[in-house]
């Protein structure tokens, strides 16, 4: 094993690293989960909550992983039998899906290529033919995380709504919530799925739901059967702050740091700041030579790159040389792109130096791994970054074309 000095680069593209803040935060004794001191935190979360999905509608928190917010979904909306339509947009759209078909859901899965979003004409061209409404959910992961592609949510609702289908939409945004626009109310979103690692800067171990009125509805006459998952139980207990099991105390502390952390810098500043990251990553890669998995323009990732790696070089020897030698972890290809792929995550608390101390490290790594490239595609993010903002606006606000 080799030993380094200073600390470990994070990149990955979640767990996403935990800003010093929260780790104080986090940092206090276990209190009594069925006090006046917990409910005040609960209520606190709770709310906070509702304002990061930008919604009026509950947020339920699980000690969860983003798996079991799945779940959560699932059982709370759909009955054996029922029919979704769901989009291979990569490994966790398909992740999705098979869990789904677990649960005795019908699946009518379109086939993708991992190189882009949902295609919002092929939702409409779908919804348009099923005039019988037998689909009972429309299911769109946001952020592919496997493959650096978002989904456009708003297009795929406008799709939905000239076509006056009345199906649930239901929305993964595990990797996209906090680092991507999501607009859970002005999207009309039915349920949206989240964790606590990757957009809040958090551990592991909070999964999250929001609810419309008219998933909460379907609830209440579904036939899938659920107790740990169940909304109602938790609506009844976080009304006053507080939950019907045991809850997760202390991360609860550090996600009222972290949505605290958010808002003081704005959602809309968020957003931009994670796009201009991404941008000067996609410079550097471009420079470089290689080429970013995903081919759509208007979906690419705020939260992560994808880059393919050249023929005959494998992608997980490369990540390997890269942590051996300079104390990196990048992110693996998964399922069908395993060893094709590295990602380079710049979600969460990272800002222009972390950003160009992984490009450093990438870049190094290329070159101790034997990979073609061209050298400077550091200097080509820093060009980027160093582009002048109008007026006295922080400089992840600039104009990125």
């Amino acid at each position: 094993m080799t030993r380094h000095q200073g600390r470990h680069f994070l990149h990955i593209p979640g767990p996403s690293p935990v800003p010093e803040r929260v780790l104080r935060a986090m940092d206090m004794p276990v209190i009594d989960h069925r006090s006046a001191e917990f409910a005040e935190l609960g209520k606190t979360v709770l709310q906070g909550a509702k304002a990061i999905f930008k919604t009026a509608n509950p947020v339920i928190i699980y000690p969860s992983s983003g798996t079991g917010a799945w779940e959560a979904a699932i059982v709370n909306t759909l009955s054996p039998g029922d029919k979704v339509l769901m989009v291979e947009t990569g490994h966790f759209a398909t992740l999705w899906q098979q869990m789904a078909a677990r649960w005795g859901i019908e699946v009518d899965f379109i086939p993708g290529d991992w190189r882009r979003g949902v295609d919002p004409a092929v939702i409409e061209e779908k919804l348009t033919a099923d005039t019988a409404h037998q689909l009972k959910a429309v299911m769109v992961v946001h952020n592919e995380t496997s493959t650096g592609a978002t989904s456009r949510i708003g297009e795929v609702r406008a799709a939905m709504d000239r076509v006056g289908h009345p199906a649930l939409l239901m929305v993964d945004t595990i990797s996209g919530l906090a680092s991507a626009d999501f607009r859970f109310d002005e999207w009309k979103v039915d349920v949206a799925v989240s964790c606590s690692q990757k957009g809040f800067m958090l551990p592991p171990g909070l999964g999250f739901n929001a609810i419309s009125d008219k998933a909460r509805a379907v609830a209440k006459t579904n036939k899938m059967p659920r107790s740990f998952w169940d909304w109602e139980d938790m609506l009844k207990l976080n009304a006053n702050g507080f939950f019907p099991y045991t809850p997760a105390t202390n991360l609860l502390y550090g996600l009222r740091e972290a949505i605290a952390m958010l808002l003081e810098e704005g959602l809309d500043d968020v957003f931009a700041r994670h796009q201009r990251l991404a941008a000067a990553t996609r410079a550097a890669v471009d420079h470089w030579g290689l080429e970013v998995l995903c081919q759509e323009p208007k979906d690419f990732s705020p939260v992560l790159t994808a880059v393919l790696m050249p023929p005959g070089h494998d992608a997980d020897q490369f990540r390997q040389i890269v942590l051996d030698n300079f104390n990196m972890s990048l992110g693996s290809g998964l399922s069908k792109v395993a060893g094709k792929v590295f990602r380079i995550g710049h979600l969460g608390e990272c800002n222009e130096l972390t950003l160009m101390a992984a490009l450093s490290g990438v870049e190094m790594g290329l070159r101790v791994a034997g990979v073609p490239h061209r050298a400077g595609g550091v200097d080509a993010a820093m060009t980027l970054l160093e582009q002048p903002l109008p007026g006295n606006a922080p400089r992840h606000l600039a104009v990125v074309k």
